[in-house]
């Protein structure tokens, strides 16, 4: 409590931007640094989504670039209103407290961000800290569970997971297994008739194709065009391709820097890693999810939704291949929004206006608080994330003065001194600028 009641004469340049004097200046260079990477975040990330929702040619012509440019105008937002807060701040209150440098400048900054953000991008950020896998394998159950529900999901979560796992694993499913049947032997009559003409190829993705419709299939099963096997093996290997490529196309702009000076640096953009342990990641949860679905049909004779719990907590152990805190912080706040929709829905949970906006405040103005003060609390991932939003302004912050508070500010940077001009300092810097 000590710590809250003390304060520090400094003015935002010795603490904040000590790259430049000027509050206007050290906005502008913020802003054209979080322009430039949002722009790469959200014109990859929208772009691939829309490759992988197969989006049709109106889309890209008139809704991709205005989506781009509404999330990249939140992003941008966020990191610039932060600096241009910290500086009022410190004007009206004429020093700086243990709360304003982190807290209280990301907090209004972050919350009239949000509100440039899409309302349906808003996700609830309300889970920070837990173990990735168990997180995941009750988040991935509790998610197929709902998405087997009839109306248990909607929009782009239902649309995403249907992709993924296919339409088949949905209980709604337009086929009974008598009409699907016959309308198999239609399309083998089909076929015979147009095998007559087919080169090797086609023959070959014949031989293949009965092997996959001869094998076991449970009745309930409504993958009518492969047994079982071959229907997880399938799902692997689509899926496994999916990620393979998301994470290349992810890897192409830092690649295309390097084409002139390290040429071979573009090998690793098909040999990285990285690219072998997403498709791991995602074939695996989808083969697991499909395997476990289709062992308890045969087990238990029925299609039950809550099949989707058992399988979906197995399949969350896929996991281990790619340990990503963004991917379940994700998951998990929009399970969290989705069952809190729900429960408005029921009338069993009170609605709260502009919660998701509030909550997402919050939540990154106690990572603010935590970049600026304890540096060695934070997440690398977020830190690495930050500096790229900053051009590593952020690292340059006087730390060393924020000291005083107890948290070990500094403690990440201790060989740093910024090199301050003292003709727009208030106590006499460390380092002074020489001045001709």
């Amino acid at each position: 409590m000590a710590a809250l009641s003390k304060s520090i004469p400094h003015n935002c340049y010795e603490i904040g931007h000590t790259w430049h004097p000027h509050c206007g200046q050290a906005f502008v260079h913020i802003t054209r640094g979080a322009l430039a990477e949002s722009l790469r975040i959200y014109g990859t990330l929208y772009l691939i989504a829309a490759v992988l929702r197969k989006r049709k040619l109106d889309y890209y012509l008139h809704k991709l670039l205005p989506e781009i440019l509404q999330s990249t105008s939140f992003l941008t937002a966020n990191g610039s209103l932060y600096i241009a807060f910290f500086c009022i701040l410190r004007r009206i209150l004429g020093k700086f407290y243990f709360w304003t440098p982190g807290f209280g400048a990301a907090l209004p900054a972050s919350y009239v961000a949000i509100l440039i953000e899409r309302k349906s991008r808003r996700g609830l950020l309300t889970i920070y800290m837990a173990n990735l896998v168990l997180l995941f394998c009750i988040t991935a159950a509790l998610f197929m569970f709902f998405f087997r529900c009839k109306d248990g999901l909607k929009g782009f979560t239902f649309s995403a997971l249907k992709f993924i796992v296919g339409k088949e694993e949905i209980p709604t499913h337009s086929f009974s297994p008598e009409v699907a049947f016959s309308k198999i032997d239609r399309k083998k009559k089909h076929r015979e008739e147009v095998s007559r003409r087919m080169n090797i190829i086609a023959l070959t993705k014949k031989l293949v194709d009965k092997v996959c419709k001869h094998g076991p299939r449970h009745r309930c099963c409504k993958h009518y065009e492969d047994n079982c096997i071959s229907y997880c093996i399938k799902g692997f290997i689509r899926m496994f391709s999916v990620g393979y490529l998301i994470q290349c196309c992810l890897r192409i702009p830092s690649a295309f820097r390097h084409l002139f000076t390290k040429p071979s640096r573009l090998l690793s953009l098909f040999y990285n890693k990285e690219n072998f342990q997403l498709g791991a990641f995602l074939g695996s949860f989808v083969s697991i999810y499909k395997g476990t679905s289709c062992f308890l049909r045969w087990v238990r004779n029925l299609d039950d939704e809550l099949h989707a719990l058992i399988a979906g907590s197995l399949a969350g152990v896929s996991m281990m291949f790619y340990k990503s805190t963004t991917i379940s912080m994700y998951l998990a706040s929009k399970l969290v929004e989705t069952m809190y929709f729900k429960g408005i829905e029921a009338g069993k949970v009170p609605y709260f206006p502009h919660a998701d906006s509030i909550i997402y405040a919050i939540s990154t103005a106690i990572c603010f608080q935590a970049a600026v003060m304890e540096v060695q609390t934070l997440r690398p991932s977020y830190w690495k994330f930050l500096l790229r939003l900053t051009k590593g302004r952020f690292a340059v912050m006087n730390r060393r003065v924020l000291d005083v508070f107890g948290t070990e500010a500094s403690k990440n940077f201790k060989n740093f001194i910024p090199k301050l001009d003292p003709r727009y300092t208030s106590v006499p810097p460390e380092l002074p600028i020489e001045l001709s």
